[in-house]
């Protein structure tokens, strides 16, 4: 573990250093080894072997940049957040609101719950009573069943299925809908496969203990048994911009208009590391939005509220991961982002990943509630417009100084105002 103060001079300049620098400041911290950096250096994986074991009709990879959020300070320990990500001011603004938070505040995350989510779905039961009865008389031998067949690996890894509840539905035509919800404790892995081995494996029992004909098996992504909570303290906040944030979490919380993109903000830090950590950004994107609409409209996944100096945020929704399995195990890159981050368990990654969510959410609207969003944006988002304006090397300082004085002038920069101001210089 990295000492405190050792981090907090690590930390310092970070952002103004060149890569070989940051490659050298990374190892100092014990974050990359000189192998992670020869694999860097080189460019990550350097053929399509890989790829072709992955999914199907490969051509090639898309590459996303891959940065790291400095000063994270999390349930007491140190951290240096890997992020797959190719949007402007992300890693900017994770890193300057986790250092702000790191001064004055701290950052602590936990879980409740355990267990992932599978439904087993009967579309029309003709006898809900009777199917009910046998359910209930068979339920701890189905899961004994699926349990030596199926998930004997997670038994012995201290998991395995749980529980069994039914539910009755009443649908659009008034029959009865039976829905299974298994609840089953997967360790490490995010379970999907396991999950979906178990619920198709008990298709047959039920359907002849039952009489009944099984509709669907499938994992749900809304798994309300395994809640990840991050919690952000700051001290010391100025009153004016306490009640600003206390107000821009208020609007988002009661606006789904305004949700939506509130709600996009705290993804923005947590879909970069489920890519970097080759977890499935989709699965849980899904959860969360889902788990963000439960109470009938859709809301912020996060509240932020100010009393007496002290705002106080808080995030709570599921984020299901795995650390064993897929390609978490099999793509290098994935692997050496755990180690950057010495990811110890499903449960820890889970974690971190609540944490920078929350941290990428307060930077979000902190910008709004002051600067305002184009601002900070667009001053990073100048390296982008000079590229595609085509500027050459010897131009590119002369057009981003242009750019930057049209930004704090106007308030604004579009690629028309880089091609203009190239133009100009060219005929210089």
């Amino acid at each position: 573990m990295l000492d405190h103060d050792k981090a907090n001079q690590l930390f310092q300049g970070f952002s103004k250093l060149t890569r070989e620098e940051r490659f050298l400041r990374l190892q100092q911290m014990g974050v990359l080894t000189l192998d992670d950096v020869d694999y860097l250096r080189a460019g990550g994986v350097q053929n399509t072997v890989l790829a072709e074991k992955l999914i199907e009709n490969v051509i090639g990879y898309f590459q996303l940049p891959i940065g790291v959020a400095t000063n994270f300070y999390i349930d007491g320990q140190d951290y240096v957040i890997p992020l797959a990500v190719e949007e402007t001011s992300i890693i900017a603004a994770l890193s300057k609101t986790a250092k702000w938070i790191r001064q004055q505040g701290e950052i602590a995350t936990h879980i409740e719950g355990e267990c992932i989510l599978g439904q087993i779905q009967l579309a029309k039961v003709r006898d809900f009573a009777r199917f009910a009865t046998i359910f209930a008389e068979n339920k701890l031998f189905l899961i004994e069943k699926a349990n030596e067949e199926v998930a004997i690996s997670m038994v012995k890894r201290g998991g395995g299925v749980q529980d069994m509840q039914l539910r009755q539905i009443v649908r659009p035509d008034g029959d009865n809908m039976a829905v299974i919800h298994l609840t089953m404790n997967c360790c490490d892995a995010m379970g999907a496969n396991v999950m979906n081995q178990v619920l198709e494996y008990l298709k047959a029992p039920l359907e002849q203990l039952t009489g009944e004909s099984v509709s669907l098996c499938i994992l749900s992504n809304l798994n309300d048994q395994k809640i990840t909570t991050a919690i952000v303290t700051v001290d010391g906040v100025d009153s004016e911009l306490g009640q600003r944030l206390q107000e821009a979490s208020i609007f988002a919380e009661t606006d789904p208009y305004r949700a939506a993109t509130h709600n996009k903000g705290v993804m923005n830090g947590i879909d970069a590391v489920l890519i970097a950590t080759g977890n499935d950004w989709r699965a849980v994107e899904a959860g969360i939005h889902a788990y963000a609409a439960r109470s009938g409209q859709y809301r912020a996944i996060t509240q932020w509220r100010y009393e007496q100096d002290r705002l106080i945020g808080k995030f709570s929704a599921p984020i299901i991961v795995g650390t064993v399995g897929g390609v978490t195990s099999l793509h290098p890159t994935a692997k050496m982002c755990l180690r950057m981050m010495n990811i110890q368990s499903a449960n820890h990654l889970s974690r971190l990943i609540a944490a920078v969510g929350l941290v990428q959410n307060l930077g979000a609207i902190k910008a709004l509630c002051t600067e305002g969003i184009i601002q900070g944006h667009m001053k990073l988002h100048i390296d982008n417009l000079v590229l595609v304006a085509g500027a050459s090397e010897l131009e590119t300082p002369v057009l981003k100084e242009k750019l930057h004085y049209w930004l704090v002038a106007n308030k604004r920069v579009s690629l028309n105002n880089a091609r203009e101001m190239l133009a100009e210089i060219r005929k210089i």
